[in-house]
């Protein structure tokens, strides 16, 4: 979406498909990091941003055994916005398409599930989909594969990945919450468990963290076990967890990190999840996806007006994003090897005393963790044009 807009903005022709009728799916990251805050405000969209239903937050605690602890702190970051946006991710798509929609050159194609990619020989041509009314062949001078970990672009292209792999799985449920309740929580660990609460308003989004592979034998122990489990992290869901009746009220979260060798063949580019999964660790998966959209509106832009659609430009997307890619997948390994995963699995308490120690006395870490999280590396800055400004008037926005 984010890619759509941006280059519908500097006047390229543009066809998303989407696979669903809407953008409603339950247990979506949700968080709308600074750095992608400041896009806003590039685009001149962030007020009208904020003025949509959301929560901001600008420091984080953890709960670690009985010690509160605070984490990332993203009150020094140097952007406009030092605070965390935590907004239903079907309202932050259906917010950048009603601004994308101002634009000629954008088309939103609902109930579209692609299913196959047109070729001329090498070169992908087009894409196919599925659709209520049947199927429809999109040709176009470049595909764009945004469908997720699980992509079908990417399986339909023969892109390679090379998996790095996770010991953990989530476990995601929603708990109702009540006003007296805290305001935030980013994570509760203790005795071999973790849950992270997201505050969305009126109830709890749950993600009761497991080693991988685990969901099986929890579920021979029943669904009151579970229950029991997240008692034992947060006491006062007490008469609360019982909202939870069966399996049917959790979805698993099969954790994957990857990336593809190359991100590209002719006619064709992953970028997002569909070109480098990422753990959930720190919310960062959409804010990288945004950063990659914005890169690649900047490199394509000219050649797709340009109509010049060879390889090179997608080369340099890569180029562009592989680092900071590969520097936020190693921070999230670091922590999930050698923070979540010892705490699940025996060493709970020399892990948990030393993370304590960690971030109680060393609190430029806290810094460091909020501009990892909330800025990323390498950020990307919105350099396309607004052909709305350009077309103008004297220069006014029509």
């Amino acid at each position: 979406m984010m890619l759509g807009y941006l280059l519908a903005r500097s006047g390229v022709d543009v066809v998303i498909l989407e696979r669903h009728a809407d953008f409603f799916r339950d247990f979506r990251g949700d968080t709308i990091h600074p750095s992608t805050l400041e896009l806003m405000h590039e685009l001149g969209i962030l007020e009208d941003l904020l003025r949509q239903p959301h929560q901001e937050q600008q420091r984080f605690e953890f709960r670690i055994g009985r010690d509160r602890v605070l984490g990332p702190d993203f009150s020094r970051l140097p952007t406009r916005c030092k605070f965390m946006v935590f907004m239903p991710q079907w309202d932050f798509l259906n917010f950048l398409a009603g601004k994308a929609k101002r634009y000629r050159g954008f088309h939103l194609v609902m109930q579209a599930d692609v299913t196959d990619l047109a070729r001329d020989g090498e070169r992908i041509t087009g894409a196919v989909a599925a659709t209520p009314g049947g199927e429809i062949a999109v040709r176009a001078a470049l595909v764009v594969g945004t469908d997720g970990r699980h992509s079908t672009v990417r399986e339909k292209a023969g892109l390679e990945s090379v998996a790095l792999g996770s010991p953990i799985d989530v476990l995601w449920m929603r708990i109702s919450r009540r006003p007296d309740d805290p305001e935030q929580i980013l994570g509760t660990f203790d005795a071999g468990k973790g849950l992270v609460m997201l505050n969305r308003g009126d109830y709890w989004q749950c993600g009761y963290i497991i080693p991988k592979g685990t969901l099986d034998g929890l579920k021979q122990r029943g669904i009151a076990a579970l229950r029991n489990d997240i008692l034992a992290l947060v006491p006062w869901l007490h008469g609360r967890v019982n909202e939870l009746e069966g399996w049917d009220d959790i979805k698993l979260l099969t954790v994957m990190v990857d990336r593809l060798v190359e991100w590209y063949r002719p006619g064709v580019l992953c970028i997002g999840d569909a070109a480098h999964a990422m753990s959930p660790i720190g919310g960062v998966g959409i804010n990288l996806a945004i950063q990659d959209a914005v890169a690649a509106a900047n490199i394509l832009a000219p050649a797709l007006r340009g109509s010049r659609t060879s390889v090179e430009p997608l080369r340099s997307v890569q180029r562009r994003r592989e680092l900071p890619t590969r520097l936020t997948q190693a921070l999230q390994v670091l922590i999930q090897d050698r923070v979540i995963n010892p705490m699940l699995t025996g060493g709970a308490m020399r892990t948990m005393t030393m993370v304590i120690w960690m971030l109680r006395r060393l609190g430029f870490l806290r810094h460091l963790l909020a501009r990892a999280l909330g800025v990323g590396f390498r950020p990307e800055h919105v350099r396309t044009p607004d052909v709305l400004v350009e077309d103008a008037p004297s220069g006014e926005r029509r």
